[in-house]
């Protein structure tokens, strides 16, 4: 018979976070352990449920745009679909590296380069859907609009090596390694929300109409920068070791709830710019639909998706 190894204190310095003092796995368990642990109360349970949970959701919304936007002739709705298939991989790709990144040391590498290539493909999403609903007018056809995509695969390429590199710093040099990983997650955030932050700021000032979408573009640009704040700063297990070691910066009170509702938000957001206008064409969607997408915004999703789906099907 199987057994869930029990939570425990392990010495091995590469399985060990900084101020976390127990609720530690067995640093050689086998793939069963490994799964038996996330129903036991470890200090990667809640990392490994608050990615894996989301998935299904993120998958039942992309079901739903499947079923009201035509992904399949409409290429305006393409980048959406792109950015919300790579929004179901990054979080079970991260919730299969928590599970089983107690196997060995060198599985426990392995399974946070996936981690880090998946959130690099997320933020390659990000910088996907941008470039084709957040760019804003004045842009459109300039240099960075052409090769926005192309640098941000450039970024997603380096950022992703440069966060598995600093994994095999962190025993002699922790802090460069810090230093080193947080760049590789902050650089491509800045470049891909250029358009964004622009946008925002446009609009802040008058410039521009206030869109449907903008409270959400400013809720998640809060919640990126807070998750940024708290990983460099290791709160609130800074200030008391040894008390935050199941919930925590490693849990979903202040770092995984933190990026995985970004994603949810975002997710959002990204579909009601779509279903609100089409601002690389400049024409906006009929009465009807936008009638039905704020239906949709009041809550009454199943209710409202054979009105929205007749409201395409006049387009």
């Amino acid at each position: 018979t199987c057994k869930c190894p029990c939570t425990m204190l392990w010495d091995l310095h590469v399985f060990r976070e900084d101020n976390i003092i127990s609720g530690y796995r067995h640093p050689h368990s086998s793939a069963l352990d490994c799964l038996l642990s996330s129903f036991q109360m470890t200090n990667e349970t809640i990392n490994i449920w608050t990615h894996f949970l989301p998935t299904w959701y993120f998958l039942w919304h992309l079901c739903v745009l499947c079923s009201t936007l035509n992904f399949l002739s409409d290429s305006y709705t393409w980048p959406l679909l792109v950015y919300m298939l790579l929004v179901c991989i990054y979080p079970f790709t991260s919730s299969c590296a928590h599970t089983f990144s107690t196997m060995s040391a060198e599985s426990r590498h392995i399974c946070y380069f996936f981690d880090y290539g998946a959130l690099s493909l997320y933020s390659l999403g990000c910088a996907i859907s941008y470039r084709h609903y957040v760019m804003p007018d004045s842009w459109l056809n300039t240099w960075l609009h052409h090769h926005f995509v192309p640098i941000s695969i450039g970024n997603s390429l380096l950022c992703t090596s440069l966060s598995c590199y600093s994994r095999f710093l962190e025993m002699q040099f922790p802090q460069r390694s810090k230093a080193m990983r947080t760049g590789a997650f902050v650089i491509p955030f800045i470049f891909d929300t250029v358009p964004l932050f622009y946008r925002v700021l446009l609009c802040c000032g008058g410039s521009c109409c206030p869109a449907e979408a903008l409270p959400s573009h400013c809720y998640h640009l809060l919640f990126a920068i807070l998750t940024c704040f708290l990983f460099t700063a290791r709160l609130p297990e800074r200030l008391a070791p040894g008390r935050f070691d199941y919930v925590g910066p490693r849990s979903p009170l202040a770092q995984d709830v933190q990026v995985d509702g970004r994603v949810l938000d975002q997710g959002q957001q990204a579909a009601v710019d779509v279903l609100d206008d089409h601002p690389l064409l400049g024409l906006p969607l009929p009465a009807a639909l936008h009638q039905q997408v704020d239906l949709l915004r009041a809550g009454s999703w199943p209710l409202q998706l054979p009105a929205l789906r007749d409201a395409f099907d006049g387009l």
